[in-house]
């Protein structure tokens, strides 16, 4: 078997093969020829598994974007996607092979993160990706919708101080584009949406040109600064996702969907845990949340690389024994942080922690503690009070979360 990187001229095998993998039919485009999810595949950045017989069994491709780590610092990142093989090729290496091909590939190009959506989860951790974003569904009975009256000391009702406006999703592709990436710049976890997904409508909506209501808020000068995409159906108006700047305008936006005339529940598919709307009802049971799932998987390629690159926002000093099975690598670092900015050096110090390579991935923005894996059985503390450093070290400003389909 062959693995070999792809061509403009092999995306109509690449297409067809990994469609076969998922016994799927390939869409038919929309009019304009767009609208297609893999129309914004990167086909220099793609692979084939090839059969002895020249026959194509497998794909795997990465998307160039770039992902905003803790401390609104932004780096370039694969995104890992398009990955099937043949279910008459399957358990026989081939995505075994793929994967290693692909992760000397990325670093050969010099990027030290990836990251994907796992379509199963118990198939990436065993190639070094760990669960780094979750999201959840939140549904709210418009009936006991009503907001509460803030009750903290001194608190009052906010002022409104913008405006919403209904737009189709046909009339404001170029302001969803601008607003999303002011938001994802300053979201840990987010990924960007590079011009040519809404260009071609490739994705989910909004990004796809299928037919929603977007409402978008302007602040007091008439600046788009957030919007939600949504539909309605059945009684239900099902939000696809709501981009905010701050609370403010993610408050604004979510008492706009709540009083929508002729609904009897309004559903906000894409929440981060711990986000507050449930707390700002009346009636707290008048939301229930679902569908608490991972999203964003994370890989580190270069240790030291990644640790320097993220922003901190406790000091201390922590030696991370990580082990990489997948490729075959060990390594002993010593992190430093002071003042918001790490140091990562090979050491031959005593660890704090072991841990393997996915587990890395899975703190490294700050969405799931260090603790929780030692108490799961992932990590082991060689010391006291080294995970509770741990969980200082690697918080992030905020919960990281991604909405990116890819």
């Amino acid at each position: 078997m062959e693995i070999r990187s792809t061509t403009d001229q092999d995306l109509g095998a690449f297409v067809d093969t990994l469609h076969a993998a998922f016994a799927r039919f390939p869409e038919t485009p929309a009019e304009d020829g767009g609208g297609l999810w893999w129309s914004a595949v990167e086909m220099d950045r793609g692979l084939l598994a090839v059969a002895p017989d020249g026959k194509p069994v497998g794909t795997a491709s990465a998307y160039s974007f770039e992902l905003t780590l803790p401390g609104e610092v932004v780096v370039p990142t694969a995104g890992i996607s398009c990955v099937g093989v043949l279910p008459s090729h399957r358990r026989r290496g081939v995505l075994t092979a793929m994967m290693r091909h692909q992760l000397a590939e990325l670093r050969e190009r010099g990027e030290f993160l990836s990251v994907l959506l796992a379509s199963e989860a118990s198939i990436y951790g065993r190639f070094g990706y760990g669960p780094a974003t979750y999201t959840q569904r939140l549904t709210v009975s418009r009936r006991d919708g009503a907001f509460a009256v803030p009750r903290a000391r001194g608190a009052a009702e906010a002022p409104a101080t913008g405006s919403v406006e209904v737009l189709r999703r046909s009339e404001c592709g170029e302001l969803l584009e601008a607003v999303y990436d002011r938001y994802r710049r300053a979201q840990p976890g987010a990924l960007s949406r590079p011009h040519r997904w809404w260009a071609s409508g490739a994705g989910q909506p909004p990004v796809a040109r299928a037919p929603r209501y977007v409402a978008v808020h302007r602040d007091a000068d008439g600046v788009a600064d957030g919007y939600a995409s949504y539909a309605l159906g059945d009684g239900t108006l099902t939000v696809d996702e709501t981009i905010a700047t701050d609370d403010a305008v993610a408050t604004a936006l979510a008492r706009f969907l709540l009083d929508h005339d002729l609904v009897t529940e309004v559903v906000f598919k894409h929440l981060a845990p711990g986000h507050p709307l449930r707390w700002q009802l009346s009636d707290f049971r008048a939301g229930q949340l679902s569908g608490d799932t991972d999203w964003l998987w994370v890989r580190l390629l270069d240790v030291p690389r990644a640790l320097t690159s993220r922003g901190w926002f406790a000091d201390g000093e922590l030696v991370l024994d990580v082990d990489d099975p997948f490729l075959g690598e060990h390594g002993r670092y010593l992190l430093t942080v002071r003042d918001g900015k790490a140091e990562c050096a090979v050491t031959e110090r005593e660890p704090d922690l072991s841990l393997d390579i996915r587990d890395l991935g899975a703190v490294y923005l700050g969405g799931t503690t260090p603790s929780t894996l030692v108490r799961a059985g992932h990590v082991l503390a060689h010391r006291p009070g080294a995970a509770a450093l741990a969980d200082a070290l690697f918080r992030g400003e905020r919960a990281p979360h991604c909405l990116h389909w890819f």
